[in-house]
């Protein structure tokens, strides 16, 4: 028992220490990403880091089994490398004792990657969903602000608000956009005493509703143009597929809602978050068969090829998510 004792209580350290240095790696990676979107207008920097906080066990459910992966190589690797486990084996510490020793741990963090990834991942991702879907953040439309163009797809997308209200009513509405025509690019300008931004459930689109106003469209340099007045007039907002709001929305879904899903895409995220606790147990048996070396190699011999084997492993999952 106090060898199963010490076992555990170093991988799981490990764990820890490691799991804390990646966290460290993707949050400062995740942060530029969702500044980058903030600096450009797709969200408004007042949801920024309620977004983040919201976002965080989706990160630790993949750096979890990473970092017990890379901590049972560092834990038993310095075991081979101080010879003690010449002395563990000597107490009757074989390869099946070792192998049942590993697994305790790796079992801890099973539980935890399950909760992770099947309730409180999605829990989060949702909750990040509801301030990425509210008209203030206004993604997609570039963070239209009051009396100030805003311009998209290099200036072919102009949107302008002399107004706009605590509840997101806008007022004195300008649109502006440039499409490629069959031999002259086409204009539209579109004006409107007042708007909203409302959420299509059906598509989870996002349009721009234009109340009471006219809409223009034409060639340059002609005199004739189309005019169209209004009651009200639906304006789609232009989003990209990789946007922050889009991506995210299959990972708000819960998971008792993707298993009774019959939509492919649902039931290949269902299998994801599923297979990420079980994918724990299958890399500590690898990570057991790698972690052996000795005193001239180094606790740090087998991080390498051991990494590569981990990265090839996580290849094939992702690839068998993307065939579901």
């Amino acid at each position: 028992m106090r060898i199963l004792r010490y076992l555990t209580r170093d991988i799981l350290l490990h764990t820890v220490a490691v799991s804390f240095v990646l966290f460290l790696v993707v949050f400062a990676g995740r942060f530029i990403r969702y500044l980058a979107e903030a600096a450009v207008g797709s969200l408004t920097g007042d949801v920024l880091l309620p977004i983040m906080l919201f976002k965080l066990p989706g990160f630790f459910e993949m750096i979890l089994p990473l970092g017990l992966f890379i901590g049972i190589l560092l834990s038993l690797g310095r075991l081979y490398a101080e010879s003690e486990m010449v002395v563990l084996r000597a107490c009757g510490v074989g390869p099946g004792k070792l192998a049942v020793f590993v697994m305790v741990p790796a079992v801890v963090v099973t539980l935890a990657v399950a909760a992770l990834s099947l309730f409180i991942a999605p829990e989060g991702s949702a909750r990040a969903q509801v301030l990425l879907d509210n008209p203030r953040s206004a993604e997609g439309l570039h963070m239209l602000n009051e009396g100030r163009f805003r311009k998209q797809r290099r200036g072919d997308y102009v949107t302008y608000a002399e107004r706009i209200d605590d509840d997101g009513l806008m007022h004195n509405i300008f649109v502006f956009e440039r499409t490629p025509g069959s031999t002259e690019d086409l204009f539209t300008a579109t004006f409107a005493r007042e708007g909203a931004i409302v959420l299509a459930e059906e598509s989870g689109r996002r349009y721009l509703e234009l109340r009471g106003g006219s809409r223009y469209r034409g060639e340059p340099g002609e005199r004739a143009l189309e005019e169209i007045t209004f009651n009200l007039y639906g304006e789609l907002i232009p989003e990209s597929q990789n946007s922050l709001r889009r991506s995210g929305k299959v990972e708000s879904v819960a998971s008792a809602d993707l298993w009774a899903s019959d939509d492919p895409r649902l039931r290949g995220a269902l299998w994801w978050r599923l297979s990420l606790p079980v994918m724990v147990p299958a890399i500590a048996v690898i990570a057991l068969a790698l972690s052996r070396t000795d005193a001239r190699r180094g606790r740090y011999a087998k991080i390498g090829p051991a990494m590569v084997v981990l990265l090839l492993y996580f290849l094939g999952m992702t690839q068998g998510r993307s065939a579901i």
